[in-house]
């Protein structure tokens, strides 16, 4: 099963111009929710304003190769590995969650284009890296909603209360879960019910990448500027300017330390 590319039996009742159709879609759609969630929120105004006032105030001007280090320490430690995290747990699980989806969503691209074409023969690796993909989607993400949500193990909520900022993570857990059903009940020839769910993979999918506009999708993509631009102002001096930020523990009055979130 996990050595086939999932998506070629699929040619036999589904164009592969149309599987193709529907993947530039989702694209579409990420990029547009992702833009039109910038000028609801006003996240890119707020942020160059922030960047135009942190760089009047600065006491040092950073050099071309400064930013470039930065740039390249914000990739490594905010992106590459989370370290913003400092729960072990919640950071495996996001890393697992984050490389999963980056593995599924390359993957499916791959194979939906590159080998759909009669004849054509679906290198091993990349089926392969498509169910990995997948099973660490679901390992991250359900480990994430039962056991370290927030409101779940600080604020004693119910791990199925549902609120609509779950929608992402409700959404990419439904679609590589349906994935997997899908692609285990092909391999088996179980007949009608792997159209089910096929068809519940692409509604999942299809909910995950149309409602960037009401989720966190768009979050993965301000995160890394925000990032960036948090390294930027400590190494330029105007954040000495600013309010000290909150992940820096303080002392209040009869000693008492403020002390991190368990989870963050």
């Amino acid at each position: 099963m996990i050595t086939e590319n999932p998506f070629s039996a699929l040619t036999e009742i589904i164009s592969p111009t149309i599987m193709q159709i529907y993947v530039v879609a989702m694209f579409i759609l990420v990029v547009g929710g992702t833009l039109l969630d910038t000028l609801h929120k006003k996240s890119a105004k707020y942020f160059f304003e922030n960047s135009k006032k942190a760089k009047a105030n600065a006491t040092k001007t950073l050099s071309s190769g400064d930013k470039m280090s930065i740039a390249a320490s914000t990739v490594a430690s905010d992106i590459l590995t989370s370290a913003e995290f400092c729960h072990a747990n919640r950071r495996i699980a996001h890393l697992l969650t984050m490389y999963g989806f980056v593995l599924f969503v390359a993957t499916s691209a791959i194979m939906v284009f590159g080998y759909l074409a009669p004849g054509s023969l679906t290198p091993v690796i990349w089926p392969l890296l498509w169910h990995l993909g997948a099973i660490m989607l679901c390992v991250g993400g359900y480990w994430f909603w039962f056991a370290i949500r927030v409101d779940v193990t600080a604020e004693g909520n119910p791990w199925y209360r549902i609120i609509r900022a779950d929608l992402f993570q409700l959404s990419l857990l439904a679609m590589a879960t349906f994935a997997l059903i899908w692609s285990f009940l092909q391999f088996t020839g179980a007949g009608f019910i792997t159209i089910v769910f096929l068809a519940l993979f692409l509604i999942s999918s299809t909910v995950l990448f149309g409602t960037v506009l009401w989720s966190k999708f768009a979050h993965m993509f301000f995160k890394p500027a925000a990032a960036y631009q948090k390294r930027i102002v400590i190494a330029d001096g105007s954040r000495d300017n600013l309010p000290e930020p909150a992940d820096r523990p303080k002392k209040f009055g009869l000693g008492i330390k403020r002390l991190r979130p368990r989870n963050y």
